[in-house]
């Protein structure tokens, strides 16, 4: 009948408009589920790799003090003697340490190799950045009274200009076409725009001045420091930096040298037996510092400035050293105080023999009274790489993403 075709055709067309509707919902249920998939796929990626897509940092360029010298000094002067590197090296390796630092952690987290120290000339690697750090190095140049308390002669502003020359280097060496193997051992000249420049110094420059003079002078040394690290900061930025991630100085107070050197009056103590007012002025160069790393990212305004409170996580894994593991945080492993020190190498019956250390360097934050055991510093970094004592928040795996607020 004529009458039944239209409801005949009305009906095929709900047909196919189900029958389409149906192969749209099942086509979006599928790319629904290969974009989730895809992305718990990237998420997983993320979380082995240590990485994100935003910051593949192909090198790292450090510049510091003994905290993060991985054979500068060695090199320069003498070699740093065993035991120190014996728990992950099991030799000598150019480190203030039983093994790692917090920047060899660093690299790890980036999936990069350990630093070569830039003054080392036998069996280095600078394919992946370079080390300009060395022991005992300040902030401020070097001058007789400074050098003749024993500190590097390599101080911040000698580190930039090695720094300098091995960016213009690295560059006519690819510019000239050398070989394949000169070129696996050098960054490529895109790489420095690239890397990640950490920066750890600061701490030679107030305790060096505490023996010199007092506390107060030596707070009102302090504008002057952050000034020359503003300058060093700006100096890279021009040479092409733009990721960085700045350590402030930590809890000097805590070190067993110095309250050994400066045995605290009662008043004078905190509840970890720290010097407190030498903490003070550590948390004071803190302050300063991280308002001026604010400035900096005001007028860097292309660069990713992270300022990271070292402070923080050393004191506190300092009030809880027992519940982490830790024996006495005013103890130490290796060497004794003042005539049989770690750094140095012993002669018995005119033999050399290694220092005295402990049975278990992991139960001591401190290594040898001044700087941090490999233990202590893996408990740092993995308080730290995460972002959360970073202000920004940010994660060193995102070092190279600005804020937003800017």
């Amino acid at each position: 009948m004529d009458w039944a075709r239209p409801i005949i055709s009305m009906s095929m067309r709900w047909k196919s408009y189900w029958a389409l509707s149906r192969s749209i919902r099942m086509l979006t249920l599928v790319a629904l589920f290969v974009f989730a998939f895809s992305v718990l796929l990237l998420t997983r990626k993320q979380k082995t790799s240590g990485h994100s897509d935003g910051c593949d940092f192909p090198a790292i360029f450090n510049f510091g003090d003994s905290n993060s010298d991985t054979g500068g000094k060695s090199a320069a002067f003498h070699r740093i003697p065993y035991p120190n590197g014996e728990t992950f090296f099991h030799k000598p390796s150019g480190r203030y340490c039983d093994g790692k630092l917090i920047v060899d952690f660093i690299a790890e987290k980036l999936g990069l190799p350990y630093l070569s120290a830039y003054l080392d000339s036998i069996g280095t690697n600078f394919r992946h950045g370079a080390n300009f750090a060395t022991g005992g190095s300040t902030i401020q140049p070097v001058d007789a009274i400074i050098f003749n308390q024993g500190f590097s002669p390599i101080s911040l502003d000698i580190q930039l200009l090695q720094f300098e020359q091995f960016r213009e280097r690295t560059n006519e060496l690819h510019r000239e076409g050398v070989n394949s193997n000169i070129k696996r051992g050098i960054p490529r000249p895109e790489d420095f725009s690239k890397a990640l420049y950490t920066l750890d110094i600061g701490q030679n420059d107030l305790t060096g001045a505490i023996k010199l003079m007092g506390e107060k002078q030596v707070l009102a040394s302090i504008p002057g420091l952050i000034d020359q690290f503003t300058q060093a900061v700006t100096r890279l930025y021009q040479l092409g930096a733009r990721a960085f991630w700045i350590h402030n100085t930590g809890p000097f107070g805590c070190l067993p040298q110095q309250v050994l050197d400066y045995p605290p009056k009662p008043e004078n103590v905190d509840q970890n037996g720290c010097i407190k007012s030498q903490n003070e002025v550590a948390q004071e160069f803190n302050r300063q510092l991280k308002e001026r790393v604010s400035l900096l990212r005001v007028r860097l305004q292309d660069a990713a400035l992270t300022y990271v409170d070292i402070y923080s996580a050393k004191y506190s894994l300092i009030s809880d050293a027992m519940k982490h593991g830790f024996t006495n945080p005013l103890g130490y492993c290796c060497g004794h105080y003042l005539n049989d020190k770690c750094s140095t190498k012993k002669i018995v019956n005119g033999t050399e023999v290694p220092r005295p250390s402990c049975s278990n360097p992991s139960a001591y934050i401190s290594w040898d009274g001044v700087h941090y055991s490999h233990a202590a510093n893996q408990w740092v970094a993995n308080k730290i790489l995460d972002g959360s004592l970073s202000d920004p928040s940010t994660p060193i795996s995102e070092g190279c993403q600005k804020p937003h607020h800017l």
